[in-house]
């Protein structure tokens, strides 16, 4: 596996679809361009013109990444099944929309209000409700290894963990 090297901000549909297939991505982002936000841990940038060496770091940081968090990605199916390293359980609608929201920005922060609307796309039943359900969907996820963490202020972030690590606390 290789990381793609995209043009920041002209690459940015490209960036999209590659994010979605997985890809690694490196981000040459132009010398007057904003960096963008990162959209996983598969991604990073480096403001031009910048040496080899300094491209050749960040590509090896997210190789080493993608070994951590990419190759036994959690894939979840239409019908609430989540499989990750040839273990499988089964998720209710809510926790599914929850899980999904948190798949797809895998490694990165999601925040509440975006887990909200995910879980409840006609409208949140309230802070609890969440919380609740964030508690019951990290007690099914344990055992396949998968973690969700507080980022305190922020939101959640899902990655890999260790099956034996005991439930985070909402």
């Amino acid at each position: 596996m290789d990381v793609a090297l995209l043009s920041w901000p002209a690459d940015a549909e490209r960036r999209a679809t590659l994010a979605a297939q997985g890809v690694p991505r490196l981000l040459m982002i132009d010398a007057d361009a904003a960096p963008p936000t990162l959209i996983d841990c598969l991604e990073d940038w480096v403001r031009l013109p910048a040496s080899q060496t300094d491209i050749d770091a960040r590509r090896a940081a997210i190789l080493t990444r993608h070994a951590g968090h990419g190759s036994d990605r959690p894939v979840l199916d239409r019908d609430g099944v989540l499989r990750c390293g040839g273990e499988w359980v089964s998720l209710p609608p809510v926790e599914a929309r929850l899980f999904e929201a948190l798949l797809d920005r895998f490694g990165a922060v999601v925040s509440r209000d975006a887990l909200a609307r995910a879980g409840w796309p006609a409208g949140a039943p309230g802070r609890n409700a969440l919380d609740v359900h964030v508690l019951r969907l990290r007690r099914r996820i344990a055992p396949l290894g998968i973690v969700i963490k507080t980022v305190r202020s922020r939101g959640y972030l899902l990655e890999r963990g260790s099956a034996l690590l005991s439930v985070e606390s909402a």
